[in-house]
């Protein structure tokens, strides 16, 4: 490895405000503010703006998607409508009576 090319790898807190959380790792990142951890040492601090213990899909708060309701929703807009089970009195019928149908129309 070249000498004098790779920037400084040191421990640096990471700090999300919005959740009172930090957690202190090794980082290339630095700033001029800096915190005392835990450990009585300081450190320099960046603040992020989302982390694990801010961010819905971590947190459990995320949305689903309702993926039925658009599909007819899609339906409704382009007159699509749902394929119709079939009754249970035209059963008997079998596939012979719709296909006459279908080749009338």
């Amino acid at each position: 490895m070249k000498t004098a090319i790779h920037p400084e790898y040191r421990s640096v807190v990471f700090r999300d405000a919005s959740a009172d959380f930090s957690f202190l790792t090794r980082s290339t990142r630095t700033s001029d503010k800096r915190v005392t951890w835990e450990d009585g040492r300081e450190y320099p601090v960046i603040d992020v703006e989302v982390s694990s213990a801010s961010h819905p899909f971590y947190t459990g708060k995320a949305t689903v998607l309702d993926t039925a309701g658009r599909v007819e929703k899609f339906r409704r807009r382009y007159g699509k409508s749902a394929p119709q089970p079939a009754a249970a009195d035209d059963a008997g019928a079998g596939a012979g009576a719709g296909a006459a149908e279908t080749a009338g129309a």
